[in-house]
C-alpha cells in the first residue's frame, strides 16, 4: 500500500435506537502506518451521508477536525458489502 491510500479498515453498525437518530455507524481506516479511528458516519436530514472526525475544541468553541479523507471513504464503504446504511 502507498503512503497516500486510504484503506477501510472496519465498519461497525450502529444500533436500531442511534439509527433513528442519524448515527449509522463507526469507521476505522488505514493510512500509510497509520490507523484512525474515531470516524463517525451519519446521514443528514436531507438524507445525505456525512462523515464526522475526532476534533479539538479550541476556546471559542470552534472544532477543528484532526483528519478529513471524507470522499474516499464513502466511496470504500459502498464497495462492502456487509455496509448497510
Amino acid at each position: 500500500m502507498s503512503d497516500h491510500e486510504v484503506r477501510l479498515r472496519s465498519w461497525v453498525r450502529a444500533s436500531d435506537e442511534d439509527k433513528r437518530a442519524g448515527l449509522l455507524g463507526f469507521i476505522s481506516v488505514e493510512y500509510g502506518t497509520l490507523i484512525l479511528d474515531g470516524i463517525v458516519l451519519r446521514r443528514t436530514a436531507s438524507g445525505r451521508l456525512a462523515l464526522s472526525f475526532p476534533a479539538r475544541t479550541d476556546r471559542s468553541g470552534r472544532r477543528h477536525s484532526y483528519i478529513r479523507p471524507a470522499a474516499e471513504i464513502l466511496w470504500q464503504l459502498g464497495e462492502r458489502e456487509e455496509f448497510v446504511p
